[in-house]
């Protein structure tokens, strides 16, 4: 892992490959490495592959629990900047996708396409009010647990029924080196609506979902698929929340595919 300091913010990140840009962001639990693995592995052949443990996870420091989906933004611009990242693809994970949404938002000449897996317009964007609340509220009660009670309580609703052991137990390692004040930092940001940024995304973009996810169920797919203009939904039917991990060969020829006929 490389390091770099944006605005105060000790960031960890991991680079490969070469050709264009690639910037991917985890979700809310987990680290960015261990997230995006098989896609660092995939698809650096052909791009340039950046992938940043967000604030307030694994290697980077805790940003303050009031930081919301713009502090991370803004973060993350300055992160893309630091790095030299002329036009990149930005593709987020679930927490990871309501930051990439945010970015192209505050930040709209910087990503020339976006790619958002098991994401949400924020949870009070995507999901009925009760829901919404009642998500933060878990989170928030989930952070004062202990690491194996943190893990077992989210780590269920993450997969499908099909998943090999040693996938997840390679994911159930991060979930339990996580933060509590970064965790609640992350909750709160992933906890605002963004209803209004999706019509006025400017960028291609290409929607990724599992069709057995609990956590983003389709009815979020569809409506983010209704509500952004240039999108396309590609739907992996057997796979769960963290998709990507779950299915990563359809997940990065979706990815490839679409980044080869958007950037090129």
């Amino acid at each position: 892992m490389e390091t770099t300091d944006i605005d105060g913010l000790h960031i960890a990140y991991e680079r490969a490959g070469t050709g264009p840009p690639l910037v991917l962001l985890h979700g809310y639990v987990g680290d960015g490495p261990t997230t995006w693995r098989r896609q660092i592995e995939g698809l650096s052949d052909e791009f340039t592959v950046v992938v940043w443990d967000a604030p307030g996870t694994g290697g980077s420091s805790d940003p303050p629990e009031s930081f919301g989906i713009t502090g991370y933004a803004d973060c993350l611009a300055g992160f893309v900047e630091k790095l030299g990242l002329d036009k990149p693809g930005v593709a987020g994970l679930s927490f990871g996708g309501i930051l990439a949404l945010e970015f192209c938002r505050r930040h709209p000449t910087i990503p020339k396409a976006l790619i958002l897996a098991s994401a949400y317009a924020g949870w009070r964007g995507s999901l009925p009010p009760e829901v919404a609340d009642q998500r933060l509220q878990q989170a928030l009660a989930l952070s004062d647990l202990s690491p194996d009670e943190f893990m077992d309580a989210l780590l269920p609703t993450m997969f499908s029924e099909k998943v090999p052991s040693q996938v997840i137990e390679e994911f159930r390692k991060t979930m339990q080196a996580f933060h509590p004040a970064g965790f609640r930092a992350m909750a709160r940001a992933s906890a605002e609506d963004l209803q209004e940024a999706l019509p006025h995304i400017n960028v291609p973009t290409l929607l990724i979902y599992g069709g057995k996810d609990v956590r983003a169920p389709m009815s979020v797919a569809d409506h983010l698929k209704a509500s952004i203009p240039d999108s396309t939904l590609v739907v992996l039917p057997d796979a769960g929340h963290v998709c990507n991990i779950e299915s990563p060969d359809d997940f990065n020829m979706a990815v490839r595919n679409f980044l080869n006929e958007r950037m090129s």
